[in-house]
């Protein structure tokens, strides 16, 4: 049997046309646009309670944007990445399989929910994600750099390779998730442990 290859990361969106780069949109601005966008990079805008619902993002790139609360019904996510952007309480269990793929740096996604997504390959780089939701997941060769993960919800999830190296404050049940080749540091071992009631010295 050959060994399982580790999941290709999509390169982030990073190339915008000049007429594409938007700061300080409001959601009607933005949904103005059109319900297809390709390639755009939106700066500094207020997009809290947004609906978002059908709307497909393409090889675009959000900075410094608030979006919590929105609503992402059926919403095509295809390459997209969140830089030092607000993303509370999103569910993006909700977003359209087809082609979905997201990066997240630095960004504050308490209370979101990634239940039941495809997240192979995905890395998490310096991001809040205290209470977030992780069940049935599949997270196979994801990283979670230097990530919070306080009472982030992991069941029945794929973590396969998973990387928690530089990860903090997880909590994971050995016998309810597929950790097989997942990778922890020294220090991580008490969220392995916590349902054991062990004690690491």
């Amino acid at each position: 049997m050959k060994p399982r290859r580790k999941p290709a990361a999509l390169r982030k969106p990073d190339q915008f046309p000049a007429e594409n780069v938007l700061a300080g949109l409001s959601t009607p601005r933005l949904l103005a646009l059109g319900r297809e966008l390709e390639q755009f990079h939106f700066v500094g805008c207020d997009l809290s309670e947004a609906n978002l619902s059908g709307v497909r993002f393409e090889d675009c790139l959000f900075e410094r944007c608030n979006l919590t609360n929105a609503r992402l019904g059926g919403a095509a996510l295809q390459n997209v990445a969140f830089a030092d952007c607000k993303l509370l309480g999103l569910n993006f269990g909700a977003c359209q399989d087809m082609l979905f793929g997201v990066h997240f740096d630095l960004c504050q996604l308490r209370y979101s929910s990634f239940a039941g997504k495809k997240l192979a390959g995905m890395r998490f780089g310096q991001c809040n994600l205290m209470e977030v939701d992780f069940t049935n997941a599949d997270l196979s060769g994801a990283a979670f750099a230097s990530c919070d993960l306080t009472q982030a919800i992991f069941h029945d999830t794929q973590l396969v390779g998973t990387d928690f190296t530089t990860a903090t404050h997880f909590s994971l049940d050995p016998e309810a998730n597929n950790l097989t080749g997942a990778r922890f540091a020294l220090a991580g071992l008490p969220g392995l442990l916590d349902k054991y009631g062990l004690v690491v010295e």
